[in-house]
């Protein structure tokens, strides 16, 4: 019999669960208290995964416990693991109920308000009893939320090649940036502007330290231009519609999250060009990992609601 066979009989999920929660909450004592389980019968757990595998998993130190390097491995595996599993169960839920179901999206809150909602919107009406979690956050965050499994997938721009080679990303559409302000602000009723013109005038913009904002300061820098006057910085668009709504600021914003925008507001775009270079926007998923049928319908109905948006010019 080889090795992993033998593990394979010898390991048990009931184990690696003790395992994970003697690492996240940092102690045995405290996994106890978490699994309603007493200590010894924690400590035996992990006795029987180190000695199943010959390797030592958890290094005890005077502030807790700590996984050590085939620890951190293993914690890897049970993670993916349980998350198989818990799919496997979504999925003969599903069987059982087609019109039921979970789906967890990660986007950032314009793309929440603008193109996922209108999937969730156009899946709703078929599938009324289904429950979508959108997770709204900004970059690297988003993306550690999808590899520690916390959201099936992500909708989000791309602004460069994806660096971790464990995540996928299927292109939907592209996105143009128009600059916009209230219909009060006199700049909207203007038929030639150039984009010195505006230089001077007050800004809400992103954080230069975010991605949309350093595209936006390139966008400047390209022309020859100073960079504008900002005189808000937030990464709310909430603070920013607000601010529009005064009449006197400018912010940009992408061409898709018009439609959305305009529900709200009296928000017109000013007719300057911008040297901003069109923008993909697509589902990132983790390679080898089993989707729920809700994902997947997700995703079939993302591809529809971005068909009429990936052939606009």
């Amino acid at each position: 019999m080889q090795m992993s066979d033998r593990i394979g009989r010898r390991m048990k999920l009931q184990d690696l669960h003790v395992l994970l929660s003697v690492v996240q909450t940092g102690s045995m004592v405290k996994a106890a208290k978490l699994l309603n389980s007493a200590q010894p019968a924690i400590s035996r757990s992990i006795a029987d995964l180190e000695q199943a595998l010959g390797v030592r998993l958890l290094d005890r130190k005077r502030h807790g416990v700590e996984p050590t390097e085939y620890g951190r491995v293993l914690l890897d595996c049970g993670v993916a693991a349980f998350d198989e599993l818990r799919q496997g169960v979504k999925n003969v839920e599903f069987l059982a109920d087609p019109t039921a179901g979970e789906i967890r999206i990660g986007c950032n809150t314009l793309l929440a308000a603008s193109f996922v909602s209108a999937v969730v919107d156009r899946l709703s009406r078929h599938h009324p009893r289904m429950v979508f979690h959108l997770v709204t956050d900004q970059g690297e965050r988003l993306h550690r939320e999808l590899s520690e499994r916390n959201v099936e997938l992500l909708i989000v721009r791309k602004y460069g090649p994806i660096a971790d080679a464990k995540l996928e990303f299927e292109f939907l559409y592209e996105d143009s940036y128009v600059i916009v302000a209230d219909k009060k602000n006199p700049w909207v009723r203007r038929r030639r502007i150039a984009l010195a013109d505006l230089v001077g005038e007050p800004w809400v913009l992103r954080s230069s330290d975010t991605t949309m904002g350093a595209v936006v300061m390139e966008a400047f820098r390209v022309s020859g231009l100073d960079h504008p006057r900002v005189s808000v910085v937030t990464n709310s668009p909430e603070v920013r519609m607000s601010l529009l709504a005064t009449g006197r600021f400018l912010t940009i914003v992408p061409t898709s999250t018009l439609r959305s925008l305009a529900k709200h507001s009296n928000i017109k775009v000013v007719p300057v060009e911008l040297p901003i270079a069109r923008v993909p926007n697509g589902i990132v998923t983790l390679k080898n990992r089993t989707l729920s049928p809700v994902a997947r319908l997700f995703i079939e109905a993302a591809r529809e609601v971005a068909k009429p948006l990936a052939n606009r010019k």
